[in-house]
């Protein structure tokens, strides 16, 4: 078997794997901090398992789009995930530009929920997706800014390649830890995280994604939600490949390895910062997101005054 296939296979069993074990870790280390011992590391699988045998319930008023638009976000974020590297500069789907592809197959998981949100009828679900869409306002140029600025590193064009100009260049020890920052704010909003989402609430004042999925039930819901853990996966799984120092190419297990530590790491953090930081008030959550945009143009800017092309 090639070393390429070896290393798509690894992706492929991550991308369809990781999501429940990641959403595990971050359920046992809240429950850790609140003093219980919590569900185990494949609750949700278990969880996806019995939506799946569930019926599904839909209102008599929504349309094809209510029932197309699960699978949709899913594939969306599948997608996403084969283009998104995660043992380093490598991606089973790759080639130049496709980060396009990323973030507009996202973009299109998130139109089909906010679509599917306002398709029911429901005035509560449409404020959901009314603030689901402004998120999106503030979160869309801090991706483009990182990209922009990794783009002028090096010439590589490609999402896998774009994490080895950052990996290559001169001001990688400066550029990584805002570059992570940027990622950070991008996993809680699209995974719908603490402080900027909380899942379980239901605190109508501050519901945002959890409102827009009231209405799916059974198999619906289980795409619902494995598609939101496949987004924490991939962003995750981008950290990682930033920040894994080895080639995976030449040191392929080591480099896997490495990977799966340093998300497993970003599931911990994402479980202690929803442990010790309660959900921002909904007026400061378009400041907390600008934080990303602002990292992403501070990384711009230091490329422009200091970079050079590899």
């Amino acid at each position: 078997m090639s070393l390429w296939l070896t290393l798509t296979v690894a992706h492929v069993l991550a991308v369809l794997c990781l999501p429940v074990l990641l959403v595990g870790l971050v359920n046992r280390t809240k429950s850790l901090w609140a003093g219980r011992r919590g569900p185990g590391l494949w609750q949700s699988a278990w969880d996806l398992q019995r939506l799946l045998y569930k019926r599904p319930l839909r209102s008599s008023v929504s349309t094809p789009l209510f029932q197309l638009a699960p699978a949709v976000t899913l594939a969306g974020a599948l997608v996403a995930a084969l283009v998104a590297p995660m043992w380093g500069a490598f991606a089973p789907l790759q080639f130049a530009n496709d980060f396009v592809l990323f973030a507009y197959v996202l973009g299109l998981a998130r139109m089909f929920l906010t679509l599917s949100a306002l398709d029911v009828g429901s005035s509560f679900e449409g404020m959901g997706a009314a603030r689901e869409v402004s998120f999106t306002v503030f979160i869309e140029p801090a991706l483009f800014l990182l990209l922009g600025c990794a783009s002028l590193l090096g010439t590589q064009h490609s999402l896998a390649g774009l994490i080895g100009n950052f990996q290559r260049s001169e001001l990688f020890p400066w550029l990584a830890p805002l570059a992570v920052l940027v990622l950070l704010i991008l996993l809680q909003v699209e995974a719908a995280r603490v402080p900027v989402d909380d899942p379980s609430t239901h605190l109508e004042l501050t519901m945002v994604h959890e409102v827009m999925l009231l209405d799916f039930s059974g198999p619906d819901l289980a795409m619902m939600q494995y598609a939101a853990a496949v987004k924490m996966a991939l962003y995750a799984g981008l950290i990682a490949a930033l920040l894994n120092p080895l080639d995976p190419l030449t040191e392929p297990l080591a480099a896997v390895l490495c990977s799966l530590g340093l998300m497993a790491l970003v599931a911990l953090f994402v479980g202690c910062t929803e442990s010790l930081l309660a959900r921002l008030r909904l007026r400061w959550v378009p400041a907390y997101l600008l934080l990303a945009s602002f990292a992403a143009a501070l990384c711009l800017a230091l490329v422009w005054l200091f970079g050079s092309r590899a």
